[in-house]
């Protein structure tokens, strides 16, 4: 069972606007059994939404629209598809109360644009949005089914769960389908790919294996299609743990979730708190950490020193240290995280300490040079990594990493 995701929305092309719909679509899709064989963004023109309707008939089972489907001018999808399907407008009554609700909510007044979002062609299932005046819309045609759903996210969502997704799969006879992930981390793709091979190259036809990477880490999914799900699952979990067996040391957990929700996780169910002392990342690692729900109950918070005064004065780095090593430096690290350790009063630490570049890089500590430090109460470790001359993925990489060395000494002191 294929699908085809269209976008719609001059504010799409331009970048005004970033696609979040198809990503979240796409997801949500393959883990009902239906492969999403393309994507395409149109602009909110007659033709060109005619075209891409006509295309995605010719590939996929499947397709589903968002955008255009607003009260002003340029949102013309329904009367595009009303013109696709060869048929007319009409009122729907439910929808109409539904728009009435929400401009009475709002004690706003109700114009003709808004009575307008009820109107919908003649021959669609309408998909009440109460979330939104702009209702979905369900086309069964030539045995095909198209959806057209508003483009605000959290309304596109609500009506996939709701409506969409189960419709579909009572639609379609779909088959079985398992995902695995292993999250790993401080292994590059291709010496990942290089220990696990005689595994890959054994899995059957119905099990296919997927790198997935990111700055430091590398998912790796299995993906297993059948008729049985609890057969298919066994076999799934059987191959992952073959896989696993070989690249122990570099795996952070056996779920699909973020690297920071899988230390947080390790340190809630322990009991465990950690603080942060950051220089070169800027509070990206704090924002890592407190993006996951819940990071309150192990993150006590940190400081960003960027100037040598605030390691000083906050972190107690002293200043012979500072002078004789630098800023960026093993000893000024390793002063930073028994600082945050000491002064914030956590079980554990992280520093980091860098350059993270364009400018700011010497012969001696080029751009991308970067110092990272954990500690517990017993122990402190630091290392010294060379990462590459573009900002935004030096930061990046020194999050990541800081996150693996922290994960390690959880591992060596609380097995």
């Amino acid at each position: 069972m294929q699908a085809e995701i269209i976008t719609i929305g001059d504010e799409i092309l331009i970048g005004q606007v970033q696609d979040t719909n198809s990503g979240w679509i796409s997801r949500h899709l393959n883990q009902i059994g239906v492969r999403v064989k393309q994507v395409s963004s149109v602009s909110d023109d007659r033709e060109h939404i005619l075209q891409a309707l006509r295309l995605a008939s010719e590939r996929a089972d499947i397709i589903l629209m968002t955008g255009g489907l607003g009260p002003t001018k340029d949102d013309i999808t329904k009367k595009t598809l009303a013109e696709f399907f060869g048929t007319g407008m009409r009122r729907d009554n439910e929808a109409l109360e539904n728009v009435k609700r929400i401009f009475a909510r709002y004690n706003a007044p109700l114009i003709d644009t808004n009575i307008a979002q009820a109107d919908v062609p003649e021959n669609c299932i309408v998909l009440q949005n109460r979330n939104g005046t702009a209702p979905g819309m369900w086309f069964d045609h030539n045995g095909k089914v198209y959806v057209s759903m508003p483009g605000v996210p959290f309304e596109m969502q609500i009506l996939m769960e709701d409506e969409v997704l189960p419709r579909i799969k009572d639609r379609f006879r779909l088959p079985a389908i398992i995902h695995k992930t292993i999250l790993t981390a401080g292994i590059g793709e291709s010496f990942l790919a290089a220990k696990i091979e005689a595994v890959e190259d054994g899995l059957p036809p119905h099990i296919k294996l997927a790198y997935l990477p990111k700055l430091g880490q590398v998912r790796l999914r299995l993906s297993g299609t059948g008729t049985n799900m609890e057969t298919l699952a066994a076999e799934v979990n059987a191959y992952a743990g073959k896989i696993v067996s070989l690249v122990r040391e570099y795996v952070v957990i056996e779920e699909d979730i973020a690297l920071e929700k899988a230390v947080l996780t390790y340190m809630e169910d322990r009991g465990l708190n950690l603080s942060v002392a950051e220089s070169c990342t800027g509070g990206f690692l704090s924002r890592q950490i407190t993006q996951i729900p819940g990071s309150s109950n192990v993150f006590a918070g940190g400081v960003v020193s960027y100037s040598n005064g605030l390691k000083k004065k906050v972190l107690g780095v002293a200043d012979d240290t500072l002078r004789t090593h630098g800023a960026v430096s093993e000893a000024t690290a390793r002063e930073m995280v028994e600082g945050a350790l000491h002064h914030f009063e956590t079980d554990y630490a992280i520093a980091i300490t860098g350059i993270a570049g364009p400018a700011g890089g010497s012969e001696e500590k080029p751009v991308g040079t970067v110092w990272i430090a954990v500690a517990s109460k017993t122990k402190t470790t630091t290392k010294l990594f060379h990462f590459g001359n573009r900002r935004a993925q030096n930061i990046e990489r020194s999050a990541t990493n800081s996150l693996v060395l922290l994960l390690n000494l959880l591992r060596e002191e609380n097995k």
